[in-house]
């Protein structure tokens, strides 16, 4: 569920951009009036703002968002004005420029997206910076981090429910038997991850457990050092949490299972996310991450 609030009455589209324009004149910059517009449109609607404000002021939203803004709360904004695709693009744009060992935003995207959605993902990546995600996947990696990249950004799976009970034994024998020989970059293992749908893969860890008796998550914990293990992992679980993590979580998912999310985080937590964005960030950050998480009052 999304937790996106949009007014009952949506201004129109030109009073929006005029609104925006006012909120850069003068001196400072209006930040409460950019979140109270922003915050409170779906991505049909800021697309149409930022066409409409690029015809009328002759320059990017985009553009004269970075000239006005700063820091955190610049890329919250930024990322949120975005096309979906267009902001998948740039994150994934901006991991293999500064790509670590440690960087998990190529998986995020890869394993939390819909095959549409990694796609739309793709194509934009082409439009926006002249070749291909996999191209640079493959040039900025290397040895087994580029080995299950790779095959993960470029994935088209299946999107239906069905699922093979067979195989899903057989493809848990296969996970059990690779594990357990800490063979974790076989070539097996990472085709089952990368290739097979979401619903498969699901019944594939059920009978994974039913059988060995461990989550599978159990058997992959090794030495925390370990960086291509701990991304093996956490392409398993698919969810990742430092600052950044924060601000591609809510800025992605806001309008696609949040509220989900927020629920997830106080069952595990047994603290609101609200209240960790309250304690964790400030000011104008802070502002706009209340408002794409629901808040009332921001």
């Amino acid at each position: 569920m999304s937790t996106l609030t949009v007014p009952a009455q949506v201004p129109s589209v030109t009073e929006d951009c005029e609104q925006l324009r006012k909120a850069f004149e003068g001196w400072g910059t209006n930040e409460q009036l950019i979140i109270s517009i922003l915050a409170h449109r779906n991505a049909a609607q800021r697309k149409l703002i930022r066409q409409t404000y690029a015809d009328t002021y002759g320059e990017d939203l985009l553009k004269s968002l970075d000239k006005e803004l700063t820091n955190d709360f610049e890329r919250v904004v930024m990322l949120w004005t975005l096309d979906p695709a267009e902001r998948d693009a740039f994150l994934a744009n901006e991991a293999t420029k500064r790509w670590t060992s440690s960087n998990q935003v190529l998986m995020e995207i890869a394993c939390t997206r819909s095959s549409k959605q990694l796609l739309e993902a793709r194509q934009a990546y082409h439009a926006r910076f002249k070749k291909s995600l996999e191209e640079d996947v493959g040039y900025h990696t290397n040895g087994d981090f580029r080995k299950l990249l790779l095959p993960l950004v470029t994935a088209y799976r299946y999107e239906g429910d069905e699922v093979n009970i067979t195989l899903a034994k057989s493809e848990a024998k296969i996970l059990h038997e690779k594990i357990s020989n800490k063979a974790y970059n076989d070539e097996d293992l990472i085709r089952i991850l990368a290739t097979r749908s979401k619903a498969q893969i699901n019944a594939t860890l059920n009978q994974y457990k039913n059988v060995y008796g461990n989550d599978i998550d159990q058997d992959l914990e090794a030495d925390p050092k370990d960086e291509y293990l701990d991304l093996l992992r956490a392409t398993v679980q698919c969810l990742g949490t430092d600052e950044g993590a924060l601000t591609r979580v809510v800025t992605t998912r806001a309008e696609v299972d949040l509220k989900v999310i927020k629920d997830e985080y106080q069952r595990r937590n047994s603290v609101p996310l609200d209240r960790a964005v309250v304690k964790d960030t400030s000011g104008d950050y802070e502002k706009m991450l209340l408002a794409l998480l629901g808040h009332g009052d921001a």
